[in-house]
């Protein structure tokens, strides 16, 4: 039986937040649109928090944490929604280009294409981008490199 830690022994890049306008919308587009399963889903007198992630990601996690609250208990009631976009994004990496034209053909039909599938200069690669329910874009890659660079810097050492 594997055993987890409860707390970090050193510094972990854990999520990045996102204020949202309907969560169970929010949940829906990452749940179908992407490979992020919901994890956590809570309520308190602030309002909604949902926490989407890679399922079986248990070492190194990174989660999407989504924050939708109640009208009167927003902190920061009065600012824009704040989104992530046109160049801002969230990024994916797929393991294959049909993937990547997956991710578009499906994006196209529901409405939310943000750029069609196109190959970019090196180490970009090639890349689509979705926009989620609040405007946030969304980049599906393949042949970027991010994990293949990972894997080569740190087992180098």
């Amino acid at each position: 039986m594997a055993t987890y830690e409860l707390h970090p022994t050193e510094p972990r890049w854990t999520h990045i937040a996102l204020r949202v306008k309907d969560i169970d919308a929010t949940i829906a587009w990452y749940t179908e649109y992407t490979p992020l399963c919901l994890i956590d889903r809570r309520e308190d007198e602030m309002g909604y928090g949902a926490w989407l992630g890679m399922e079986g990601e248990t070492n190194n996690p990174f989660i999407l944490v989504l924050a939708q609250f109640f009208e009167g208990s927003d902190p920061f009631a009065g600012s824009p929604l704040a989104t992530l976009a046109p160049f801002a994004h969230l990024g994916m990496e797929l393991p294959t280009r049909e993937a990547v034209e997956d991710a578009a053909a499906k994006g196209a039909a529901g409405g939310c294409l943000g750029m069609p599938p196109t190959m970019m200069p090196p180490p970009i690669g090639f890349i689509t981008m979705l926009r989620d329910p609040d405007g946030n874009m969304v980049e599906f890659s393949w042949d970027q490199g991010v994990f293949a660079t990972l894997q080569e810097r740190w087992t180098a050492k």
